[in-house]
Order: C-alpha cells, then structure tokens, then sequence
C-alpha cells in the first residue's frame, strides 16, 4: 500500500492514518484504528433473506464473520472485481455498551493511505438518514475524501440478521 500526501519518503506527516478506497468515482476513508485486516477478495457463504449488499459469511480466525459490499449498499451497485478491490475486516460496535465483532467489507481500490488531522475533515452540511456511516469531509489533493464511520453502518435489523447469521454460522 502506499501512502498518499507523504510529504518526503522516510518521513511521516502528522495526522491520523486512514484507508482510502472508492465508491463510484468518489473517494472515502476509513480510520485505520478500525482496520483489523486488508486481505483478497474470496468466496463467501450466501445469507438467505438478507439485503442484495451483503455478500455472506467467511471464517477469519476460525471465526465466522458476516461481509458487505459497500458499494451496493450505498449506490446500489456491486463492487467492480479488480486487482485493488479488497475484502478488508474491521472492527464494529454500533453502542459502546455493546462487544466489538468483526465485519467484512468488500472495497474497491483499498490499496493507498493517507495521513491527515482528524480535525481537517470538516462537516459536509448533509444529513442522511438511510447513510448515517457519512462523515465529515476532507479537501485532498484527489479531490474530497469522505470519512465513514464504521459503527453506523447497519442499522439495526440488518445487525441483528447479520450477527444471528453468524452465532447459527458458528455452531
């Protein structure tokens, strides 16, 4: 992976670490504290009767884990199959009273960083209620970069089917 907005090599700029993938010809950025691994695109167990964006059940560390496609959930198209699209594990708890479980997400073009303050993503003025996981903005040399917040990302009947699915998965 390489590290975009690097100021020299051998040398870290300030800021946080985030991962930087694509939905359409937009770019996002998850928070690399959430990220427990980046890995390959594989095949998945299907869930019958879940939503068309979540891709199924894989074992990561002998653990059942449930994966989403992000791109079809939030544009209602399926993630483009390239060399760069990735399934990459982080970790989710959607209430700090709850435990923190592994969800899979199916990224395109999650192969680069970038450093930057938190605090220069800047509030975008929107709020949706169907993409509550859209966070604040940040102006890069790519254009903007919208950080996504990993523990709005199902609401709560999909979170329930998902992590059902995965304690039947697991017997």
């Amino acid at each position: 992976m390489t590290e975009v907005g690097r100021s020299s090599p051998g040398r870290r700029s300030p800021g946080q670490l985030f991962l930087l993938f694509s939905m359409g010809s937009d770019r996002y950025a998850l928070d690399v504290h959430e990220v427990v691994e980046v890995l390959p695109l594989r095949r998945f167990k299907q869930i019958p009767a879940a939503p068309a964006w979540v891709a199924g059940l894989f074992v990561f560390r002998g653990t059942p884990v449930p994966v989403i496609d992000l791109s079809a959930q939030a544009l209602g198209q399926p993630a483009v199959v390239r060399t760069s699209t990735r399934l990459v594990v982080v970790h989710y708890r959607p209430q700090a009273n709850q435990p923190v479980r592994w969800l899979g997400l199916i990224l395109e073009q999650a192969s680069n960083t970038l450093r930057s303050p938190a605090e220069a993503f800047v509030d975008s003025g929107l709020s949706l209620a169907q993409a509550r996981y859209l966070g604040p903005v940040l102006k890069s040399e790519q254009g903007l970069v919208q950080w996504v917040r990993v523990a709005d990302l199902l609401d709560e009947s999909v979170r329930e089917l998902l992590y059902a699915a995965v304690a039947e998965g697991g017997r």
